[in-house]
């Protein structure tokens, strides 16, 4: 997929890793719209990046909401090749911790916004794309899925967003196996511990023995390198149903 035309929407575009996905597209010439639910830095961040983005206000929780937010910047770019889930929360708690068992609401937020809406924005996505004409090898479209290396090695405190991660890992190729007919690529990127704004209240010490799990290199992920990602599992055609990780060979400890 030629990145220089790409119509692309980017949930969780306003911050964090969504925002370094919007920015390395702007850069290489495509359109973007930034779905999210801060309208402040989602107007700092389309006035940064230019006329070749917009935002629109999305909470991925709601179905029919996103789907409409979908064809709202289809409609406004023109076509819609490529999805990039990014919207996420952390939702840490225990499952047994000092004030009792973990509230179910609790448990259920993480899981409808990180699972819940990472399928809504694919579903609907998906159903706009089966439209666009085909492309080589008759592509019409890309889902790109962001789950979390906590999917298969979360820690304590982690069981409600490693589930939610878990669950948008075991997705993918089923989706991207049904998808395959209308040409249509599904592909999840596992991230491990990134410098986002979610990790950029950390004390200065936790940062460091974040980094020290880290076999090579020993920091924390920058932004761009999961731009790097993203940009790779659009022109790659034969990336489909796979889920990629990005952590620098790190393996999450129990705590």
């Amino acid at each position: 997929m030629q990145l220089s035309t790409l119509k692309a929407a980017i949930t969780g575009g306003a911050s964090g890793l969504g925002l370094a996905v919007a920015t390395r597209l702007v850069a290489e010439g495509a359109e973007v719209a930034l779905l999210d639910v801060q309208d402040d830095k989602g107007a700092a961040a389309v006035t940064e990046l230019g006329a070749r983005t917009r935002y629109v206000r999305t909470d991925v929780t709601d179905e029919a909401g996103t789907a409409g937010s979908l064809k709202a910047a289809s409609d406004a770019m023109g076509g819609l090749d490529a999805v990039i889930s990014c919207a996420g929360i952390l939702g840490a708690g225990r499952v047994l911790g000092k004030q009792g068992p973990m509230p179910l609401s609790q448990f259920e937020t993480v899981i409808r916004v990180n699972l819940v809406g990472s399928f809504n924005v694919a579903k609907a996505a998906a159903a706009l794309m089966q439209g666009n004409a085909v492309g080589l090898d008759g592509e019409r479209g890309v889902i790109v899925n962001t789950a979390s290396i906590a999917a298969y090695e979360g820690q304590i405190g982690q069981a409600a967003y490693a589930a939610s991660k878990g669950g948008v890992v075991g997705m993918t190729l089923p989706m991207a196996r049904e998808l395959a007919r209308f040409g249509i690529r599904v592909v999840t990127i596992a991230p491990g511990i990134f410098m986002t704004p979610m990790a950029g209240g950390m004390p200065e010490e936790v940062k460091a023995a974040l980094e020290a799990t880290v076999p090579f290199p020993g920091r924390l992920g920058d932004p761009a390198e999961f731009a790097d990602a993203v940009c790779f599992v659009l022109r790659n055609r034969y990336m489909n149903g796979s889920v990629l990780r990005l952590d620098g060979a790190a393996r999450l400890q129990a705590k």
